[in-house]
């Protein structure tokens, strides 16, 4: 309950008060605004020495993580920002992709020549040995990917079985290693999408892959699914996602009911963190109406 403004006021000095064995971590944790303190005159120079951030501690003291992730996908479209914004919120993150990526604190890489069981194999051995023990709050998939074809289309097959690689592999390993690393209570997010709650005749590999993953979010929250104790396993299902990707192939598009990124990592983050959490084994629609973005069980 420590009021910054109240110690400018109040006359405290930051100096006096580290020489006094206050503890920096303590003060930020409790909010104190560093930037508040010295514009209010506390001594600038003095506070660089301390590191004083709205997030950081000093460089003496261990920075206090807000706990670990895993994001599968990480260096995609979404899975960029999805790093970023559990980095910027205090997050340790391991990001699992075909490449890496640079802003995670560890990355896995995945390989595409590997079968399925060769390529969770993998996978789970690199996380392992990435978190040497220890437990995740959430495992966040947000890998996939997007190909169309309905039945007289000579690809669809094609497109199905990548689509089947990127979605439903992707997705079982996470699975997995929800099973092996996330704590008790802790949260499996799948990338399901709402198109494909119904038929899906134009892009039917598509469908197929996102309603199996549908089918896994079910399995995941039921009773007897492997996962931790309490653990809650949620489909995100967007309807379309404001991407480079879609912005390039749709550039009339009414972008009005596009979903940003940004919104999708944060309401991953307050999942994350039990805020608005849906019950374990929801399909969950993500619509944005008019630059408005709600949230709804299918």
């Amino acid at each position: 309950g420590i009021n910054a403004e109240y110690m400018v006021s109040s006359g405290i000095n930051a100096e006096y008060m580290v020489s006094s064995g206050i503890n920096a971590e303590y003060m930020v944790s409790s909010g104190i605004n560093a930037e508040y303190m010295v514009s209010s005159g506390i001594n600038a120079e003095y506070m660089g020495t301390l590191r004083l951030s709205r997030q950081a501690a000093t460089s003496d003291l261990p920075i206090k993580m807000a706990g670990k992730v895993v994001v599968y996908g990480g260096r995609g479209g979404l899975g960029v920002v999805v790093v970023n914004y559990f980095k910027s919120s205090g997050y340790w993150v391991l990001s699992v992709d075909i490449g890496a990526n640079d802003a995670a604190d560890a990355n896995v890489l995945v390989s595409l020549s590997a079968g399925w069981v060769e390529q969770e194999a993998g996978v789970c051995q690199g996380v392992r040995e990435a978190l040497a023990g220890s437990k995740v709050e959430a495992v966040i998939n947000v890998a996939g990917g997007w190909a169309g074809g309905n039945a007289a289309n000579a690809d669809w097959v094609k497109n199905a079985d990548l689509m089947w690689k990127q979605s439903v592999w992707s997705s079982a390993i996470s699975a997995t290693l929800s099973a092996k690393h996330l704590k008790d209570g802790g949260l499996l997010v799948l990338p399901g999408a709402k198109p494909c709650v119904g038929g899906t005749p134009g892009m039917m590999g598509y469908g197929m892959a996102k309603a199996a993953v549908h089918q896994l979010v079910k399995s995941c929250g039921a009773e007897g699914s492997g996962l931790p104790a309490g653990a809650c396993a949620v489909g995100m299902l967007p309807v379309t996602l404001d991407t480079p990707m879609n912005r390039k192939f749709m550039p009339d598009a009414d972008k009005s009911t596009w979903t940003p990124l940004e919104e999708v990592a944060r309401i991953i983050h307050d999942w994350t963190n039990g805020k608005q959490r849906f019950h374990s084994g929801s399909l969950v629609a993500i619509i944005t109406e008019a630059g408005k973005t709600r949230m709804e069980e299918c």
